[in-house]
Parts: C-alpha cells; sequence; structure tokens
C-alpha cells in the first residue's frame, strides 16, 4: 500500500466563482502512480467547498442561485454580529457542501461519471489563494 499527497492551488474571485478542477486532479493521480485506491480531496478554509457536477453555465448558475436561495447574502447572520466582515452567508453555504470529496481511482485513472466533474466552490466575499489537498491511498 503506498500514500501520496498533493497540492492544487486556485487564485477565486470571490462569491460564487467555480473552478473545473478535474483535469488537475487527473493528473495529480497519475503522477502519484498509484492505479487503484482511494483519492481524498480537502480544501483549505471554512468558505472553501469541494463537490462534483456537470461543469457547464447553466448548472454553474443554478448551483450559485440555489445556494443563494437557501443562504442568502442580504440575511443577518450571528457571525456577521461577531465579526462585521458580510460573510457570515459564506461559511454557511461552504458547511452545506463540505470541504472534501473522497473518489475512488481505478486504472491510475478518479473514477468519476461521464459528466461528472471535480468543482471548487468559492463562498466568501472576497477573493482567495485556495489550496485543495489531496490524500492517495493505494497500490
Amino acid at each position: 500500500m503506498k500514500l501520496w499527497t498533493g497540492e492544487i492551488h486556485r487564485e477565486t474571485k470571490g462569491h460564487g466563482d467555480l473552478h473545473d478542477l478535474t483535469a488537475d486532479v487527473t493528473a495529480v493521480v497519475k503522477c502519484s502512480g498509484i492505479r487503484a485506491g482511494i483519492l481524498h480531496l480537502f480544501v483549505i478554509g471554512s468558505t472553501g467547498a469541494l463537490t462534483t457536477m456537470e461543469f457547464e453555465p447553466g448548472l454553474v448558475g443554478d448551483l450559485r442561485l440555489l445556494l443563494d436561495r437557501l443562504v442568502p447574502p442580504s440575511e443577518a447572520y450571528g457571525h456577521q454580529e461577531a465579526w462585521h466582515d458580510g460573510n457570515g452567508h459564506s461559511h454557511l453555504q461552504a458547511s452545506l457542501l463540505r470541504p472534501d470529496l473522497t473518489l475512488p481511482i481505478r486504472e491510475g485513472e478518479p473514477v468519476l461519471g461521464r459528466w461528472q466533474q471535480v468543482v471548487l466552490v468559492e463562498c466568501d466575499v472576497r477573493p482567495h489563494q485556495r489550496i485543495v489537498v489531496l490524500t492517495i491511498f493505494g497500490d
């Protein structure tokens, strides 16, 4: 059994900025030399999130709208009262999506459906330099 780690770095523009990481994730898995196993991805920061989805403009827009309907930026949140930084909704949206994903690896590649991509979601109101940590276990 082998263990391998890597990172993907992305500069985000702020709230609602989504990035398709699939090509980078695939490249890291291939670089690891692991042919079969498990890939775990984790975005550092409490206002970033990871998900899988079909990364196409209509659905990207739909996800943005859904998150803002579920947790509206305009609402008053306890975080805002404590910190006055305008991103209480950002923390809650990221919490709903979660900061991590686990994918199987088969034949040296992450297993994804034909229309399924790995996506970084920026929920914060400010731009960030995001780091996604990849941990790969397998043979």
